[in-house]
This record gives C-alpha cells, sequence and structure tokens, in this order.
C-alpha cells in the first residue's frame, strides 16, 4: 500500500485516543478539579469522602491555565470582539498578552465548529499526528527510507517531550510545526537555486511550487508562534535560523535567499505584532523579574543522574504510580524516545558520515549542554540576559528528543544498507542496562540510597530489559537470516515494538477523563452566580477553588496563576498578606497569587463581598451565608462597591509612599493618586450599568466636579471616555484607576485597546 506510512501514524494516533473515540473520555486531566478541589469534591462525597482519585499530580496546569484562557479568548472572539482582558482573575490582568490564551492560532477554527470540550479534546489528539506526519515528509525529503521516516515520525510524535506536555494544547502546538518549517526552508532553496524555477518565480504564478513553499514556511512560523508558549518557540525559531544558515552556506550562500528570507521575516514580524507588542508591554509591567525561582536548586536544570530516563523512563518511579521518589519534577526530565529508537540514534551518531547527522548530532549534544548542569548552561543565569534567564532549560528537551528521533531515523537507514558497526550501540546500551541493574542492587551501600526506592527502580527496569532484549534480538536476526522477505517482516516489527513501548510509556503518564468531571456545577458556584452584583471572591484555604477557575464560572477572583502577572497587584498583595506598608520582594508567592488575609481593607477595597473558608470563621465583618459539604461561605459586609466617589484626592510621588497612605487613609473618601493631582471633589452617585470584559459603563451624577475611583486594574491599555470624549485615567489607590469627572449626569465609558 502506497500510503501506508501515513495510515500507520494515523492508526498510532487512534489507539494512544481510543479512550476518547471508544469511551467518550477526554483527554484533559479534569479528574483533579474534582480530585482535588472544593467544592467540587463535595459534589462527591458521599461516593468519594477522600476525594475522586485523578491519575497525574503534575497534569494541573491545563485546567488551571490553558483551558480556561482559551475558553474565554474564544468566547469574546465569537462575539467579535479582541480577547483582551480577563476580569475574572488578579482582579482583573490581560489575556490576550499573557501569551499562553493562544487567541490567534489557525487551528482555533476547530472551536467555532464543536463544542469547545470537544475541540479542545482534538486539539490534543492533533499534536501526535501533525507532529508525525510532518516529520515524516522532512525526512522523506531528505531520501531517508519511508520505513526510516515512518520509524522516525513514530519515536517524536510519542517522544518523552510530547507526551510530558501533551494535554498543555500550547506547548506541542508550538513545536509540531518545526518539521514543516524546515522542509519548507530546504523546498525554498532548491527553489532559488535552480535558475528555472527563479525565472519562472518573478511571474509569482499560483501554481509555481516556490510560491506555496514561501506560504508554508511563513504561515508555519507564524502558526508556531501563535501556539501559545514563548519559549519552545524561541528555540523552535533558533534551531530554524541555524538550519537556514547551515543550508545557505550549502547553497552557495545566495543572496537572493538572503533577501527572500528577510522579506520573509519581516513579513511574520509585521503579521505577530498583534500578539508580540501587547506581549511585550505586558513583561515590562509583570513581576517576571522578581518572580525568578532559584536556578541554583535542584531540578532547575536536568540531573546528572536523570539521563538515565533516556534507557529507563521510570527508574525514580512515576507521578501517575505515587512512587517517584527523583528530584521534581519527572515531566521536566524525560525525554525517552524508546530503546530500539536510541540504539539507532547511537548508531547514527558514531557510524554515519554526512551532514545531516552532523546538524542534528550537533543539536543534540548542544542541547543537553545547555539543559544539564554545566557550566555553559550557567552562563544566562550568571550573565542575567533577559529572557533567558527567566526560562528554565529544560524545555530544551524538545531539541534532545527531535534530534533523536531524526538520528535514529538516520541510523535506521543506514541499518539497510550497512549493518556494520550496529553491535556497538547494542553493548553500549547493555553495559547502561548492567550498571543501572547493579545500582538496584547496591545502590543502598553505595549511595545510601532507601531500599524501598531500589525496589521501585529495580520493578520498574524489567519492562525497558525485555524491550531491549526484544530489540537486539530483532537487530540480529535481520542480520543472519537470509530470507529477504522475513528481514522485512523483522523490518516492519521495528515499528510494532517502537509503538508498543512509546504507547505504553505515554498512555501510563496521561489521563483520559469523564466529560461529567470538566467543571462541574456546583452549590456553592450556583449561590454565588445567583448574586448579580459586581463583586469579587477569595478563599483562606489552597485546596477551595483553584486559581483560575472563576474564569469557566464568570466569577471575579482576586487570586491568579500565570507565569506573567502584574507586578503592581503582586505588590498590593503583598502589603495586605503583610498587613503592612511593605511591597518589598520576595513577596512569599510566585506567579500563583492566593490571598488568604480576609481581615486586610485591601480586601475590603477590592470588593471581596464573599469569602470561601473549610473551617468556621470568626470575624466582626464576616456572617455565614451558605455551606456545601465542606465548604462554608462567608458575606464580607465592609466590601467596597466597585464604583464610587471620594471627596479627597492625595499626590503620592512614590509607589512606597502610596502604599502607607492606602494603610493610614479612609479610602471610602480620600483616594491617593501618583499623579500630580490634588484637592477637594463633590461626592455625587455612580452606578456602573454594564460590564463586560472590554468595556464598562458607568452613569454619574453630582452637583460639581467630582473623583471617580473604579476598582479596576489599572493598565496603560485601559482608556476612557465621558460622553463620547476622551479623559485621562489616573493611577489611583496604588493598582486602581480614577477620573475627573464634570458635574453634571454624566455617561462614562471604560474600554480596552489593543495597544
Amino acid at each position: 500500500m502506497k500510503n501506508w506510512p501515513f495510515f500507520s501514524i494515523l492508526l498510532i494516533t487512534i489507539i494512544f485516543f481510543w479512550q476518547f473515540f471508544a469511551k467518550g473520555f477526554l483527554p484533559i486531566p479534569s479528574d483533579t478539579i474534582v480530585g482535588l478541589y472544593h467544592p467540587f469534591r463535595d459534589i462527591y462525597a458521599k461516593e468519594y469522602p477522600r476525594g475522586i482519585p485523578f491519575k497525574n499530580f503534575l497534569i494541573t496546569d491545563p485546567v488551571r491555565q490553558q483551558y480556561p484562557w482559551r475558553n474565554l479568548s474564544i468566547e469574546l472572539e465569537k462575539r467579535f470582539e479582541l480577547p483582551l482582558w480577563n476580569p475574572y482573575s488578579f482582579s482583573g490582568t490581560p489575556l490576550l498578552a499573557n501569551f499562553q490564551s493562544g487567541a490567534f492560532y489557525p487551528l482555533n477554527i476547530l472551536f467555532f465548529i464543536l463544542p469547545f470540550y470537544f475541540a479542545w479534546s482534538f486539539l490534543i489528539i492533533l499534536e501526535p499526528l501533525l507532529v508525525g506526519l510532518f516529520l515524516y515528509l522532512f525526512l522523506r525529503n531528505l531520501k531517508l527510507s519511508k520505513l526510516s521516516s515512518t520509524f522516525s515520525a513514530i519515536t517524536f510524535s510519542l517522544s518523552g517531550f510530547t507526551v510530558a506536555w501533551l494535554e498543555w494544547g500550547t506547548i506541542i502546538h508550538t513545536a509540531l510545526w518545526m518539521p514543516l518549517i524546515l522542509l519548507s526552508i530546504d523546498k525554498i532553496l532548491i527553489g532559488i537555486s535552480n535558475s528555472r524555477l527563479v525565472a519562472k518565480r518573478v511571474k509569482f504564478k499560483i501554481s509555481n511550487p516556490q510560491l506555496l513553499w514561501s506560504f508554508v514556511f511563513i504561515f508555519s512560523l507564524i502558526a508556531s508562534f501563535f501556539a501559545g508558549h514563548p519559549q519552545v518557540f524561541f528555540y523552535l525559531f533558533v534551531v530554524s535560523l541555524a538550519y537556514l544558515l547551515v543550508r545557505w552556506i550549502q547553497y552557495g550562500k545566495n543572496k537572493k535567499i538572503v533577501f527572500q528570507f528577510t522579506i520573509y521575516y519581516l513579513l511574520f514580524t509585521i503579521i505577530t505584532a498583534i500578539q508580540w507588542i501587547p506581549t511585550l508591554k505586558f513583561i515590562l509591567l509583570s513581576g517576571r523579574d522578581i518572580d525568578q525561582l532559584n536556578w541554583q536548586r535542584d531540578g532547575w536544570f536536568i540531573p546528572w543522574q536523570n539521563l538515565t530516563q533516556f534507557f529507563a523512563p521510570d527508574f525514580f518511579g512515576n507521578p501517575t504510580t505515587l512512587n517517584y521518589w527523583g528530584i521534581f519534577n519527572y515531566g521536566e526530565f524525560v525525554g525517552y524516545v524508546g530503546i530500539l529508537s536510541l540504539i539507532f540514534a547511537i548508531f547514527a551518531l558514531f557510524f554515519r558520515r554526512d551532514k545531516k547527522t552532523l546538524f542534528f548530532g550537533t543539536l543534540f549534544f548542544l542541547s543537553l549542554i545547555f539543559s544539564l548542569p554545566t557550566i555553559f548552561a550557567k552562563i544566562p543565569y550568571l550573565l542575567d540576559i533577559p529572557f533567558i534567564s527567566s526560562t528554565q532549560p529544560t524545555r530544551l528537551l524538545l531539541v534532545t528528543d527531535l534530534s533523536l528521533a531524526i538520528l535514529a531515523g538516520l541510523g535506521l537507514d543506514l541499518f539497510l544498507k550497512n549493518k556494520k558497526g550496529i553491535i556497538f550501540p547494542t553493548v553500549f546500551v547493555a553495559i547502561v542496562f548492567g550498571l543501572l541493574w547493579a545500582f538496584t542492587k547496591f545502590g543502598s551501600l553505595l549511595f545510601s540510597v532507601q531500599n524501598e526506592n531500589l525496589i521501585v527502580s529495580q520493578r520498574n527496569l524489567i519492562l525497558p530489559t525485555l524491550l531491549f532484549l526484544l530489540s537486539i534480538a530483532l537487530i540480529y536476526f535481520s542480520i543472519f537470516l537470509k530470507s529477504k522477505k522475513i528481514r522485512n517482516f523483522i523490518y516492519l516489527l521495528f515499528l510494532f515494538v517502537i509503538a508498543f513501548d512509546l504507547l505504553r510509556f505515554g498512555l501510563k503518564f496521561n489521563p483520559f477523563t469523564n466529560k461529567e468531571y470538566l467543571f462541574p456545577e456546583s452549590k456553592t458556584l450556583s449561590f454565588l452566580k445567583s448574586d448579580k452584583s459586581l463583586f469579587r471572591v477569595m478563599t483562606d484555604d489552597s485546596r477551595i477553588f483553584a486559581p483560575n477557575f472563576s474564569l469557566m464560572y464568570k466569577v471575579q477572583s482576586v487570586d491568579g496563576y500565570d507565569p506573567l502577572y502584574l507586578e503592581r497587584y503582586a505588590q498590593l498583595i503583598a502589603a495586605s498578606e503583610r498587613g503592612e506598608p511593605n511591597i518589598s520582594p520576595p513577596f512569599g508567592f510566585n506567579r500563583i497569587i492566593t490571598p488568604h488575609n480576609f481581615e486586610s481593607k485591601i480586601i475590603d477595597l477590592l470588593g471581596v463581598k464573599y469569602v470561601l473558608s473549610l473551617k468556621d470563621l470568626e470575624s466582626p465583618k464576616l456572617e455565614k451565608v451558605f455551606s456545601e459539604g465542606e465548604t462554608r461561605v462567608y458575606k464580607n459586609i465592609n466590601a467596597y462597591p466597585r464604583t464610587f466617589f471620594v471627596e479627597n484626592v492625595i499626590y503620592s510621588e512614590k509607589p512606597e509612599e502610596a502604599i502607607k497612605k492606602i494603610f493610614s487613609e479612609n479610602l471610602e473618601t480620600t483616594a491617593i493618586v501618583e499623579d500630580k493631582l490634588e484637592g477637594e471633589f463633590i461626592k455625587g452617585k455612580a452606578e456602573i450599568v454594564s460590564f463586560s470584559e472590554n468595556k464598562i459603563t458607568i452613569k454619574t451624577e453630582n452637583e460639581g466636579e467630582g473623583f471617580l475611583v473604579l476598582v479596576e486594574t489599572f493598565y496603560p491599555s485601559w482608556r476612557a471616555k465621558i460622553d463620547g470624549k476622551d479623559t485621562r485615567v489616573y493611577r489611583t489607590d496604588f493598582n486602581f484607576r480614577g477620573i475627573i469627572v464634570p458635574k453634571g449626569e454624566q455617561t462614562i465609558e471604560f474600554y480596552s485597546s489593543l495597544f
């Protein structure tokens, strides 16, 4: 069958997602919603008093970040609005600018055709399918056999990096375009180098392959950028640029190549400006520089000992079986590509002599050098290089696994032609397995490893060892068997072995969950949503209503979880939690902001009307109004309205002065403004008549000039109009908005703009 490689990749994808197709289970970690957090646990408390069992505690980010952000973005786009603002987390925060919302990703077209949860599932399913197909096409273009190309495609589509980040919906979608970008580079260069094609290119015909592949290159680059993960895109961009440079040299350093790709990159920069300009603005106002995990701690780089995961992925245990005893976290370190693929990759590295092997072999070693705790990997952090110094280098496993997968294909391709030297990689891998088995026997004596951990390692070595023995048996049988038909059958078994190996590994790590677990409705949430006034909620316990869950229920919250968060808001919450005007870092939190000090006057200012708790609270400002299972809901009688007039405005030149006045002044009557504005104003009436994500309309009435406070996060892209005329927005009360309102009845409109 001519197209058997495509059907093979499709079949393996279907097998991996069989629970979705056969049972309707979703490739989404929604079991963590009902298994970890109240009030969702209360729904199932009778059947599961300790919470519904969940498969993998490492996989919570997709339901705490990517899924809610994309859901809100698509909802706004369906209303023909740009998804600029998220009022449901952090008391208001940028949505489009956080990048991971993936608002402009081309494959979002699925969400406009299918129900959201169904479209999200297909988005996940497309990841191994597309990355496999694209890599197959790229390797076929490099003149590898169908078998070798298919082998490589299966390897990368289910590699450790792909499996570990599969359900995020952003990381792998960013990465999967890399093989297509590399393929389009080759096709474009071939076209330019051919004088006849160059002559035809001037005509710019639609049928011209040169024009087609130019479009593919630009589209793939743009799609990867919009997919929603800047760090992975950065690695993709660097690798593709290096590949272009090498190919440019090979094609004689043609100036037309430089000119043409300069145009392509310029087009890319212009088209993606709608994303990178808002993101850059957000980064400059964020606490990203403060929110730095300690790069000197264990686990920032791939620990040396975790290289064993290339041979036995669960040597240190697995989070799904709750026996992982290695350095946190498993998902950041696993680069497994299968035993058979590893053998052929080593074979290519040592015995294949061509530029393709040199390039991808160099990529492999460089990716390891900069992801392991080497002196070279530490340089960006020692020099505090912008962007690079704020990213964890373990994500370089993308490059490692892609290189290994391609090397595996190159190695198999060489093996099909010349089997000389294959004994070396098999002996090398055998020695490694021997050392690993020896460690499980003597690790307690030599390295003081606990016996129960060694038992886990020993148990998890059995299957990789059996797969290794099966692999070398197939390899050597194919060498000594004279029958060509049997030899070809064994070659096909290579695909079966690597597919079995990686499917087992991937299915063990990734959960498939019941649709009913995906953000279910509870009595507590129904109670909160029944209140039609503008308010915010908070919890006093991190086991309740995880940050960003509020997006799915359109409930506004003071907490949030995002690597990009506004520095001013973090400072305000830090002072609130400390109970004093101290905004000095460290804040005691990073990227996950969950205020718990409900006694703070800042919480009142934020308009927190409801406090959720798992215990009885005693406070003169709180009254219990609802309960469900273990979850209690308290009403804060001191909560401020969302907008109000004040009588006095005082000026603070610096944030440190402003936060002190926040604690000392009566904020119901006095506003602190960080602009040269002071004076007395008339206190009138204000009512919010409409509130949406990108627009707030307020009706006011006062007998003289007044100063209106809006307790919404101050951000440069938010503007204001009074009766259709632009007016200045002042940073007020440290983190919020204020405007001067003229006498009489006015209609005020706050609206979010793109830039």
